[in-house]
């Protein structure tokens, strides 16, 4: 036990237990008083002394990403030990610029500590009502906490924040302009990965949309052993969108899509239900607490791109080029073979190609891009024999070959879902899919030392179902059984457990809102098990 930890359970000890004599004199109302009082003093210990290092567990998976409640890092080291924690899965580092920033391993909840700026709050709202947002920027106690932290207590990293968003930005509010959505939502990545688009979780969401490997697949990002869509900025871009989209059409209210985005649906419809009340700030204490803080960081983000000059924050200088160009690319191809040729760092290449997880672009297996400087595309034009071939049979010998043939269809198949029976293991899984155990780890997110427990849900992408016996009964898949054609419309029979959304994963290219519109639903109509559903036309 650290000498930290022990001495807060001392000063507990001594700050919990009152005297005989004290005790005999306070009545049962007092008593109570005192003891919510001094729990309250523990707890301010605890963050003054813990640095607010307690961490959320590993199996609260939220979806699609497992984000904090802002930036967890402070130019500031008093503050950092005094102001209690943030959830270190937003994984805010900016390690692929600068190595030497390192994480926090504390927790920052902005609603126990006060910070104070000599700026009037009268300035804040008017600033705030000054913004051109199509989402309303509210204004509290809250918020202004997350705007004073994010505009004085980090000056350097916030820095280079504003230094990363004039390079991303813009390709955000493209895409989400694309949706129909508003722009104001490119502030999310801010929250989610300080605009890092290798940032990895520790519940493995990654990218800089922090996507958890089951929901990227649910919105068609590619993910297999050579490419990982979650990585690519554009891609994962789109992918939120669409979340985002159906998120809006489910709650119809953008505070609440926002924060579904950080804890899931079903997390902010339990808060709705607890506080009998849509509105986000009537929710707000029912929602998980590493979700409360996640719109008040959206607004300080908004608050920090709009007026970080007034505030002596000026974007840090990065060589990022003003126009990139995408190159289609056929072939198998190595970074090291572009690099060789036309004199481009590998580690340039890999930044502007974050999802080749490898530094190899699978081509054979399908079409891929490649994003290069404009100053190297005619270069590349140029060379482009010679690049494919320099050392060509040193890069892709059979048995490369045949690794990006096997981890480029793992993605594209279909996706098998195993109950865990007693007495299986992952190998005996694995053998029964003819998937490798490697595979079914990472697909999951298990290691070594995790334990199955039995009726365990585990995903299998790429394998081929077990034969089945005749006697069996059993479909041969869960979503023929459930699916059938007629009146020139694909029709689902509604399952124990289904939602629309859940419904609109199961079908590639359907969405939730081509759902709602071929049924005459919305957003709120209940379901019932054994009743069918229209999908799409024929």
């Amino acid at each position: 036990m650290s000498y930290n930890r022990t001495l807060l359970i001392l000063l507990a000890f001594i700050l919990a237990v009152p005297s005989a004599a004290s005790a005999q004199r306070l009545t049962k109302k007092q008593l109570l008083k005192e003891r919510v009082e001094m729990q309250k003093t523990i707890d301010s210990l605890r963050s003054i002394i813990e640095g607010g290092a307690l961490e959320m567990s590993d199996t609260t998976q939220f979806e699609p990403g497992n984000a904090s409640e802002g930036f967890n890092f402070s130019d500031n080291e008093q503050f950092a030990n005094v102001d209690p924690g943030c959830n270190p899965d937003s994984l805010l580092s900016m390690w692929y610029i600068q190595k030497r920033l390192t994480l926090s391993d504390s927790e920052r909840d902005l609603d126990s500590v006060v910070l104070t700026s000599n700026i009037p709050d009268e300035v804040y709202i008017e600033r705030l009502n000054r913004i051109n947002s199509f989402i309303p920027l509210t204004y509290n106690n809250i918020v202004k906490n997350h705007i004073i932290y994010y505009t004085e207590k980090m000056p350097s990293k916030a820095s280079h924040i504003l230094g990363l968003s004039s390079y991303y930005l813009p390709i955000f509010e493209e895409v989400f302009d694309y949706y129909g959505l508003p722009k104001e939502l490119k502030a999310m990545a801010i929250i989610e990965s300080a605009l890092n688009p290798t940032a990895t979780s520790r519940v493995r969401a990654r990218g800089m949309w922090q996507f958890m490997y089951r929901t990227a697949l649910q919105y068609n990002l590619k993910i297999n052993s050579y490419v990982d869509e979650r990585l690519d900025p554009l891609a994962s871009t789109h992918a939120a969108a669409k979340y985002l989209r159906d998120s809006y059409t489910i709650f119809g209210d953008w505070f609440l899509a926002i924060s579904s985005y950080n804890c899931g649906v079903g997390n902010v419809n339990k808060a709705i239900r607890r506080a009998g009340s849509r509105d986000f700030w009537k929710i707000y204490p029912y929602l998980p607490r590493e979700t409360r803080g996640y719109v008040p960081s959206f607004i300080a983000a908004l608050y920090m791109l709009e007026y970080y000059k007034e505030h002596n924050l000026q974007p840090a200088q990065f060589n990022l080029p003003a126009h990139v160009d995408t190159i289609k690319v056929n072939k198998n191809l190595h970074f090291e073979q572009i690099s060789a040729v036309i004199g481009i760092p590998v580690e340039e290449l890999k930044n502007y190609n974050p999802q080749y997880v490898q530094n190899i672009i699978p081509g054979t297996g399908g079409e891929c891009v490649l994003q290069l400087p404009y100053n190297y595309t005619i270069p590349f034009v140029e060379k482009e024999k010679e690049i494919y071939a320099y050392k060509d049979s040193v890069y892709f010998n059979a048995i490369t070959k045949q690794n990006i043939k096997e981890g480029s269809s793992a993605s594209g198949a279909g996706n098998i879902v195993h109950r865990v029976k007693k007495g299986e293991t992952l190998g005996h899984i694995a053998m029964k899919y003819h998937v490798s155990v490697k595979n079914l780890m990472r697909w999951n997110g298990l290691t070594s030392k995790s334990v199955l427990r039995i009726g365990q849900r585990l995903n299998i992408y790429g394998g081929s179902a077990p034969a089945v016996s005749k006697g069996s009964g059993s479909g041969s898949s869960k979503s023929s059984a459930a699916t059938s054609k007629s009146g020139g419309y694909e029709w689902y029979t509604i399952k124990s457990g289904d939602t629309l959304l859940g419904i609109a994963y199961k079908f590639s290219g359907v969405t939730l809102n081509d759902i709602l519109r071929l049924n005459g639903l919305s957003k709120n109509s209940k379901i019932y098990p054994g009743r069918k559903i229209k999908i799409r036309k024929l």
